[in-house]
């Protein structure tokens, strides 16, 4: 899941961004409204966290703007402000949830869980693909008799897949969601992955969920391609 954090206090900026990225995340950071604008212009994100104090542009106008053009992802707002009138001008503006500072990170994570739950894709906390399961909340993965162990990154690359079931998934949105911007598309880090998750979820069992779809990608399924 890719993020993009908006706060122009670079020292809560980084807390957020190394905390979401040991979880798992890909995440991008801009440091004030109009970088913000321009990160969503050129990259898709699963979730925005948006603090409303911002340089060039606030975060109320930020989200306004996006909201016009049509934007769904999920926005979170960040703010130092409590006052009743203060969040009900976030939410008016088109935000989904908001946060005051300071906060705890857990509660953020959970907000984000929270905020990803909403779109069709990722309805409730337990994803399955066949007898495949994976506990959004807990982070368990398991298969009949067994739970897998997996890292950080094969974890998230296998969440992703586990919200979009059947479908055909790319090495270049792969990337975008799973990864940053800074990632290399040109190395072999994905199929190194693939194999690894292949490895502990599919190698003990006759029923293969993760398939290569030849020069198009990856997809999830317990529908056996032909």
């Amino acid at each position: 899941m890719r993020v993009l954090v908006v706060e122009d206090e670079r020292r809560i900026a980084d807390f957020i961004g190394k905390g979401l990225s040991e979880q798992g995340y890909g995440v991008d950071i801009a440091y004030d409204g109009d970088e913000a604008l321009h990160w969503v212009d050129v990259a898709a994100f699963d979730v925005i966290i948006l603090d409303v104090m911002l340089p060039v542009r606030d975060g109320l106008e930020v989200c306004r703007t996006l909201r016009e053009t049509g934007l769904r992802t999920p926005i979170l707002m960040l703010t130092a402000r409590d006052a009743v009138e203060d969040r009900v001008r976030g939410l008016d503006s088109g935000a989904d949830d908001y946060l005051v500072k300071p906060f705890a990170f857990a509660e953020l994570m959970a907000r984000i869980r929270a905020l990803t739950r909403r779109e069709p894709a990722a309805t409730g906390t337990v994803l399955r693909v066949g007898d495949l399961v994976l506990d959004t909340t807990t982070r368990e993965v398991s298969r009949p008799g067994q739970h897998i162990e997996l890292t950080t990154k094969e974890y998230a690359l296998l969440e992703y897949l586990m919200r979009h079931p059947n479908q055909v998934l790319t090495r270049t949105m792969i990337a975008e969601h799973v990864w940053n911007y800074d990632f290399d598309n040109a190395t072999n880090v994905i199929d190194v992955h693939i194999r690894n998750l292949r490895r502990k979820i599919d190698d003990p069992l006759p029923t293969k969920l993760i398939h290569t779809v030849r020069g198009a990608g990856y997809r999830i399924s317990a529908r056996q391609m032909v």
